[in-house]
């Protein structure tokens, strides 16, 4: 005999992005599990799988590889929120002795996807080139979440992945038919400045942010700390 189907409700939310409209459940139990075990094993590459998988299980969306990475931060942050509970019980440091730890109740309905003032995808790098950014994939957004810190090789290598295009004043160049070895050989002729300009689009990009205060039991001072990034928010 067949057993009953429990209803699971959905909701609605607008992509960070684009303000396109996803739809949305929690995740249940069996996707609860997965997510656990792959942050339990601490292999990127499962808590890669994880993700992707319950992105995927629970929403209408298609194609999550091309989801920008605050798209992804967003809607994982409001799958979670819906499945387990509006708040989150996380460690911080106080600022004042860099030391001292307590501990933060964060409201997840309050955490916002933050964009920096004058954050734009085109890098104007000369009078005549102009590099076209796209967002990282989804593989790169858990490594810098999830991982040990990214080094100036992974930088290049995340810049190559995320240069869409260049332009200078004969033509636009498509990087997708470029390789690997030719974008990375371009980055290596760019000057320290130029540099610069390309890792500020990575460090100002949008993203998740909450600003909270926070009392030092040992010395009394009160302190501003932010949080930033989806592994501020991961418990």
């Amino acid at each position: 005999m067949a057993l009953p189907k429990l209803n699971v409700p959905r909701y609605k939310l607008k992509l960070p992005s684009d303000g396109k409209t996803v739809s949305y459940r929690p995740f249940l139990v069996k996707e609860e599990k997965l997510l656990l075990l792959a942050t339990e094993t601490g292999e990127q590459t499962d808590v890669i799988e994880a993700i992707k998988t319950i992105i995927k299980d629970c929403t209408d969306l298609q194609n999550v590889e091309s989801l920008a990475t605050f798209d992804i931060e967003y809607l994982f942050l409001q799958i979670r929120t819906k499945s387990v509970g509006e708040s989150v019980d996380t460690l911080v440091v106080c600022p004042d002795d860099g030391e001292t730890e307590v501990k933060l109740s964060i409201p997840l309905d309050e955490i916002k996807v933050e964009k920096t003032r004058g954050h734009k995808t085109e890098i104007k790098l000369s009078d005549e080139i102009v590099l076209t950014m796209r967002y990282p994939r989804l593989d790169t957004f858990v490594k810098s979440n999830f991982g040990d810190g990214m080094g100036v090789d992974q930088v290049f290598e995340m810049a190559a992945d995320c240069a869409s295009t260049i332009a200078d004043t004969q033509q636009v160049y498509d990087c997708a038919d470029s390789t690997k070895e030719e974008m990375l050989e371009f980055l290596d002729q760019l000057s320290s400045k130029q540099f610069q300009l390309v890792q500020s689009f990575f460090e100002t990009m949008p993203k998740l942010k909450y600003t909270a205060s926070v009392t030092n039991p040992n010395t009394g001072v009160e302190s501003e700390v932010v949080l930033e990034g989806l592994a501020s928010f991961f418990a």
